[in-house]
């Protein structure tokens, strides 16, 4: 489940590697992360909180984590289309 203004995607590969899901929770500030048994889970209750800093996009293999702001055009929700 989305957030209001942000989403976090985890690809599907991504969310089951362990040592990527202990790595997006500590360097993600606002706990968006958490390591699980199964690997990354998403704390939803946290999503609103992204800072849009990027350092989960930066400690994740290209394309593993995507930001969606749902507040843009053309994602059918807030201001989208």
């Amino acid at each position: 489940m989305a957030g209001l203004f942000i989403d976090v995607q985890v690809a599907a590969d991504a969310a089951q590697d362990a040592a990527l899901a202990k790595k997006l929770q500590e360097v993600c500030p606002v706990g968006i992360f958490r390591a699980a048994a199964g690997g990354v889970e998403v704390v939803d209750e946290n999503l609103d909180e992204c800072v849009l800093c990027d350092l989960c996009i930066q400690a994740a293999p290209e394309g593993a984590v995507r930001i969606v702001k749902l507040y843009e055009a053309g994602t059918g929700r807030i201001g989208g289309g």
